[in-house]
This record gives C-alpha cells, structure tokens and sequence, in this order.
C-alpha cells in the first residue's frame, strides 16, 4: 500500500463495464451495498486488529505523562527506503538513546486502518511502529484520522477518499462510539505504545453555522476515547485538545483576546473558548496538548522572528494556569511561515535552526516538558529545508542534517524533569542572545545575521551569524 499525506498513490477501484442487464443490475447492487459500513471489499484485511503485532519494547514499569522532545513521522519517513538508509537513520536515533517519535493512524504515511467495519489492515502503520522500536524511540500514537464509513463515507479497500477535504473530516456523531473502539483496538495491537493524542487540530469539528468550534462534540469523541483506552489499562496516557493555538495581529479586534496577547499578537479568542469548553468536561488527562506557530493567522511575524517565540511562553504558562499544572506537550510547533505548497524554504538552514531553537527555549520556559517537530522529509533526494535527515530513498540517503542535531540535543540536554537555572548574561548581550541553562548545559543562541561577542555564565566567546552554542558547566 502506498503512503500517504493528504495525496495517496493507492490505486482507486472501480467497476468495470458489464454486459448484459442482469450484470448492470449486479453492478448497481454491488455499488449499492458498498456504501454501507461493514460492507465493502475486504481484501487485504483482518477481523484479529487487536492481536499483538510483532515483539513489543518493554515499556517503563510506569508511564510518565511526559516524553521529551522528539519528532512526528509525516508522510514519507525512514521506515522505507534503501536498507542502509533506514539503517543509517535507525543507528543515528539508537545512538542518541532514541527519540519520542509520534505517528498517526491513518494519514502521514498510515493508510486506512479499517477500511470497512470490524476488517483491520495495519500494515503501514506496523512498519512505523517496527521502525520506532528499532530505532529505541518512545512511541506517541495521535489517533486521527478517521475511515471513511465513520464520516458518511463508503466502506472498502481501495476505496479511501484521500483528498485533503475527507481527510480533514471527522467522524459523525453516531460513530464515535466506533473510533473509540478503534483506538481500543490500537491501544491492544500496540502494547508497548503508553502516550496517546486524541485527533488533531479539532479538523472537522467546525460550527459553520455558529461560526466557532465544534468542542462539544470533540469533547464528546475526547471522552469516549479516554474511557475506553483507561479500559484497556488504567497506566495509558491520554491527552488532548490539540487545538491550533492561532493568533491575530495586535491592531485586529474581531475575535481577538483582549486578556492572551502581546507584541507578537492576540490569541483567537473562539480557540480560547474551545479550550475552556473541554478543559472543563473533559473526563480527565494525564497530558495536555496544542500546537502552533509563533506567527499571526496572516503569516506576520512580530515584531521580529525571534520575538514571535514570545507567543510560545505566553500560550503555554496560559495553558498551564488553567489545568492545574498537567504536563504541556507541543504536537507541532512552527516558527517559519509556510508557502502556498506548505514548503517553508526562505530561510538559510543557520537562520532556521537559530528561530527553531529559540522556539524550542520559549516553550520550555511556558513551562512544556514535550514537544514534536514536524519533520517534512521529502519522497525523493535533493534539497529539504528543514528535514532532520536526507531522504532514504538511495543508499547513500538518511544521513543527520542541522535540525536533527538541534531537535537530538535539545531532547538529551533538557528531558523532563530538568530543573532550569538562571545564568548571568552582559547587559549589552541581553537583546541579541537566547539562553536556557541546567545545571549542566547552557544553550545560547544568536539571534543576530552577524558576529558578536557574547558573556553568558562567566565566560566571554564569539558567536557567528545565527550561531547555537552549547556549553557544558
């Protein structure tokens, strides 16, 4: 089966023409049928989705509701490939003692998992799975997105709408109960994943008609997982909302937050809303989760790149007040505003990694323990702004580029539980350098394209352009 993002090279069936009446009559009844959930082709599938795929990791004796920081797995990913490129990468995450790594179920790179009801087909996502535990990673399942007959749409293999529009989707009320058992299903196949997201992004569950967030009917689906994987065992971790923490420009008043806003801009207030709606009924949770980007909704970064991380911090204490203090994970978090294409390439890769890393020192200091870059490996060889690594389709591919080392670093240096400490920076330094110190790490980043000579923590040294140091104390 082919892999897929919001586009799938899977082949599409169809009926062929039939001669004869009765074989059109045949043809109507088939398509007929196959409209109906629990019918539809089956090939390929299995009823036994919750037996135990292959030979789990030994899980922790008990889960921390934190992980560390990691990357998700998208739509083209080190699992497949030459063997000595996935190899490569799999050597590079062992060396570094793994990597929480998140994937979904269906979408980025997982195709359908139940194509039509009670009939599972876990391949892809098996392969991902085997590649995480391979690679000594923590895994993260985000449990989106939904199959077809749980949306109002047809049931079958091959049949998988997967244009972005469907995708996005979420399933109809009358089949909740159905994702939640489908995540149940996940939670056995999987014994050795612990750490669970619920959706992503609230994709779907949007109010036209009242213009805002559907969050009733999330928290309804939030709370219909949660009780059936805490069935499956009470050590599983479940969170949510995985809200898009967007915000506005400072000047703009409709939906703006007039008590979650700064220089870099004013929190939507109907996001903020949707929050409070699930944070109050949620059934429980044993992390919190949001994503976003330190940009407004019209891609203004203010009032400069580097300040923009400001939002990061803000977002996060806000959130953190407001859940008594549950772990905060960043599913996704981006600093670098995106193309028509969601490429984002206008940066040199120091410039990058430089904004990335001070993104990564606000949320911790808004008081995150996890976080998950979104890597955007590309199908095939060439150029990839951004990528953890080059792609695995020659022998030569998966080799560590820049943002692995920053993303690999930052989880070693500042897991969770780390006790941050305050370090002295020269008063002059203070505007042009980023700082996150423990007690045996200071990471300084330099926010300006060009030399400087910076004294952080006693000790003075140059820094080039967009330089990130670490220095060990």
């Amino acid at each position: 089966m082919g892999r897929h993002g919001w586009t799938s090279g899977e082949r599409r069936w169809r009926l062929t023409a039939l001669l004869g009446v009765g074989a059109a009559v045949l043809a109507l009844v088939v398509t007929l049928i196959g409209t109906l959930p629990g019918s539809g082709d089956t090939a390929g599938t299995s009823r036994d989705g919750d037996k135990v795929h292959g030979t789990p990791a030994t899980p922790p004796h008990r889960a921390d509701p934190s992980v560390g920081w990691g990357f998700t797995h998208t739509q083209f990913s080190a699992d497949e490939g030459s063997g000595a490129a996935t190899d490569r990468v799999a050597g590079l995450l062992a060396d570094t003692a793994g990597l929480p790594q998140n994937q979904h179920i269906m979408g980025w790179g997982a195709d359908n998992p139940e194509p039509v009801r009670g009939r599972y087909d876990f391949a892809a996502l098996d392969r991902r799975i085997d590649f995480v535990r391979r690679s000594g990673g923590t895994p993260v399942l985000t449990l989106c997105c939904a199959p077809d007959w749980m949306k109002g749409g047809r049931a079958g293999v091959g049949g998988t709408d997967w244009s972005r529009s469907a995708l996005e989707t979420a399933p109809t009320p009358d089949h909740y109960d159905d994702f939640a058992a489908l995540a149940a299903t996940v939670a056995k196949r999987y014994p050795d994943v612990r750490h669970f997201i619920v959706w992503n992004e609230f994709k779907g569950f949007w109010n036209d008609r009242a213009g805002r967030w559907d969050y009733e009917g999330y928290t309804k689906l939030y709370n219909l997982v949660y009780a059936a994987l805490k069935k499956i065992g009470k050590d599983i971790m479940v969170g949510g909302p995985y809200l898009v923490m967007d915000s506005v420009g400072p000047r703009q008043k409709e939906n703006a937050s007039t008590a979650l806003r700064g220089p870099w801009g004013a929190m939507d207030q109907r996001v903020l809303d949707a929050f409070g709606y699930w944070n109050a009924h949620k059934k429980g949770a044993d992390f919190v989760v949001v994503d976003g980007s330190t940009y407004t909704r019209d891609d203004d970064l203010l009032p400069d790149e580097f300040a923009a991380t400001d939002k990061l911090t803000a977002v996060g204490r806000w959130v953190r007040q407001r859940t008594g203090g549950l772990p905060l994970w960043w599913a996704e978090y981006y600093v670098e505003p995106a193309d028509g294409d969601d490429d984002r390439t206008g940066w040199s890769e120091p410039h990058r990694v430089a904004v990335q890393a001070a993104g990564l020192i606000a949320m911790v200091r808004g008081g995150a323990s996890s976080g998950f870059y979104w890597n955007p490996q590309k199908e095939k060889g060439g150029g990839c702004a951004g990528c953890l690594w080059t792609t695995t389709d020659t022998p030569g591919g998966g080799r560590a580029l820049p943002m692995y080392g920053l993303v690999s670093r930052f989880g070693r240096a500042f897991p969770p539980g780390t006790r941050y400490e305050t370090v002295s920076v020269a008063r002059d330094d203070v505007p042009n350098v980023r700082v996150l110190a423990s007690a045996r790490t200071v990471l300084v980043v330099n926010t300006l394209d060009r030399t400087v000579s910076a004294l952080v923590d006693g000790r003075r040294f140059d820094m080039g352009a967009y330089e990130v140091k670490w220095l060990a104390r």
